[in-house]
């Protein structure tokens, strides 16, 4: 069995990252299990810091800045890039920056 490129599984939500984090948004696949989603930081300057979450509450909560020495449930995504990652089901997502603005693309699917 081979690898499977990416195949999107719902529809693409986009925000803006800032450095107070937008609303959650949920993003949802078209299948029960899909838990796979591309997000995409097109080109800037800002580290984006992702938090998610199985509710919109949860997901504002790990939605914060990683410093030098703390820690926190968040995945940072440096802007330019596109990763592949995966999370829970019909996760809910928002996106903080140190400063300035990025904004973020979100895709549920499959594959790498």
């Amino acid at each position: 069995m081979g690898v499977n490129a990416f195949t999107q599984l719902g529809n693409t939500v986009t925000f803006t990252a800032n450095v107070a984090a937008p609303a959650p948004v949920q993003v949802v696949s078209k299948t029960l299990g899909g838990n796979q989603y591309r997000i995409v930081v097109p080109q800037g300057s800002n580290t984006v810091f992702v938090g998610y979450g199985v509710d919109s509450a949860t997901a504002n909560t790990n939605t914060v800045v990683i410093n030098s020495g703390s820690s926190a449930f968040t995945i940072p995504v440096l802007p330019g890039t596109d990763e592949i990652l995966t999370f829970l089901p019909n996760a809910y997502f928002s996106a903080i920056t140190a400063s300035g603005t990025s904004i973020v693309y979100i895709t549920p699917g499959d594959g790498v």
